[in-house]
């Protein structure tokens, strides 16, 4: 479009902000402050920025002695602002894949997302820092005062019900506590981020963030079209992004390195290392912020942004045969392992077991109550919480991701007196991995599972499962089942 001779203008300048507004407001609303107060959350973040940083300001800085252009021109502050943008990953590029392979709530999305939301409040506190004003001697006031109110803001969102009334309540608590904060001679992102804090861990949180997601989306699209459109790219630029493309590798090797250190699971770790493996429209604001202030000039903000669609389109390809590279390195990547590791996932005793039932969501829980008296079967599910509800209503049920060939690998299944598994789970890769990952490790019995999509039953009997129901068919069946019993005795 730049090319093209198109120019943004004031509208474009307003929907970037939008977007940012909305992006940290989300980012409020999924703070779970005792999942980040972990250490191996926290501590797996800060260690990775402050290490990733240095990596990158040495390699910056060698690269600068070999006189290319751009990074000839960098001085020591360049440097140091350019290695911590680098040092972020993307949250919007996490959000979408594990949302689109149902992943969030797995050991490694779970941790993916916490350490994302540690660098996105170090991104928060750099742009506080970064705002020339002092806040004013009301800010005080104002953040005691929401908080103070919090129970009646709740309680609001409760009250408004679904659809685009609470679509509208989410717009009006996002752009109202940017207000406020800039009322208040505060940064107007940062009052955004905070709103979406006092709504965090309510029963409105989660639908309020999913009807949020297109409209943030939306307005996202305007702040990476206004960076576009700052200045074209030319070859330099091309050279820049292919000699920073390369940074992707350490920085998912050191996310691994780090995890281990923390004594996580080998294939939680692989996981998000993989997924964090890119770089982030939050280090694209820091850029934007060093622009505004004359620290870089234009020609890093737009290699900044293609280097970002660059680590993208990797991480993509990363994240799609994850599964797979993991497979293929797991023993090498099992003796980077710590050696003390807690037992998050301990090992599961299957003898005498006949059934195991994978996912215990709604349709996990009325495969268990179905056959619980005519089998001996336990249910497995990666929602801890999920795991302490069944386990409170006296079931057998274990935390454990079938996903995971570590989990596969901890049985000793080939000889086990386990005769099926029925896959529950709402995702079809999922139950085409923990198919696949059974018949590698000698399961040779029945394997079950579901589906949404009539296309989807081919790639599930691929990979190994023996019968494939689709849930809207068999949700059709049962409810004609149903009607017919009824019939019949009207009929009578």
């Amino acid at each position: 479009m730049n090319f093209s001779g198109i120019t943004g203008g004031h509208f474009l300048n307003e929907m970037a902000d939008l977007g940012i507004t909305l992006l940290l407001f989300t980012i409020g609303l999924k703070l779970k402050i005792k999942e980040l107060l972990k250490v191996e959350i926290w501590g797996s973040a800060l260690v990775h920025i402050l290490l990733f940083s240095m990596i990158s300001a040495i390699a910056l800085y060698a690269v600068k002695q070999l006189n290319i252009p751009l990074f000839n021109q960098l001085s020591v502050v360049n440097i140091l602002i350019i290695s911590f943008a680098l040092s972020f990953s993307s949250t919007v590029f996490a959000v979408k894949t594990l949302d689109e392979q149902g992943d969030f709530l797995s050991r490694f999305g779970q941790i993916s997302i916490g350490i994302l939301i540690i660098q996105d409040l170090v991104v928060v506190l750099y742009i506080g820092a970064s705002a020339t004003k002092t806040p004013s001697i009301w800010a005080i006031s104002l953040i005691i005062l929401l908080f103070v109110l919090r129970p009646l803001i709740v309680k609001l969102s409760t009250k408004v019900g679904h659809g685009e009334l609470l679509l509208l309540f989410g717009l009006s608590m996002a752009l109202g506590g940017s207000v406020l904060f800039e009322a208040v001679d505060m940064k107007a992102d940062l009052g955004s981020l905070v709103f979406g804090m006092l709504l965090a861990n309510t029963p409105k949180a989660d639908e309020l963030s999913k009807s949020l997601l297109s409209v943030k989306d939306l307005f996202l699209l305007g702040f990476f079209l206004s960076i576009g459109m700052t200045a074209l790219p030319d070859m330099t630029t091309f050279v820049v992004v292919s000699i920073l493309s390369i940074l992707i590798i350490f920085k998912g090797g050191l996310f691994f390195w780090i995890l281990s250190k923390f004594k996580e699971h080998t294939f939680p770790a692989t996981k998000a290392s993989l997924l964090l493996s890119n770089f982030s429209e939050f280090g694209l604001i820091v850029i934007v912020i060093a622009v505004s202030q004359h620290w870089l000039s234009n020609e890093w903000l737009v290699a900044f942004a293609v280097l970002i669609a660059v680590s993208f389109v990797f991480s993509a390809i990363f994240n799609k045969y994850s599964n797979f590279l993991y497979y293929r390195l797991q023993h090498r990547l099992e003796k980077l392992q710590h050696h003390s590791i807690d037992e998050d996932e301990s090992r599961i005793n299957v003898t005498g077991i006949e059934l195991l039932i994978c996912g215990m969501g709604r349709m996990g829980d009325g495969v268990y109550d179905q056959l619980y008296n005519s089998y001996n079967l336990i249910g497995l599910d990666y929602d801890k919480d999920v795991v302490k509800a069944q386990l409170n209503r006296g079931r057998k049920v274990y935390f454990a991701d079938v996903s995971s060939s570590d989990f596969w690998s901890e049985m000793d299944i080939s000889t086990s007196s386990l005769k099926g598994v029925i896959l529950c789970t709402p995702n079809v890769d999922t139950n085409k991995t923990a198919a696949e990952l059974a018949r590698n490790w000698g399961f040779k019995h029945y394997i079950c599972a579901t589906s949404f999509y009539a296309d989807e039953q081919k790639e599930l009997i691929d990979s190994g499962i023996n019968s494939v129901l689709n849930v809207y068919v068999e949700a059709g069946v049962g409810l004609a089942l149903k009607s017919q019993k009824a019939l019949n005795k009207i009929r009578l």
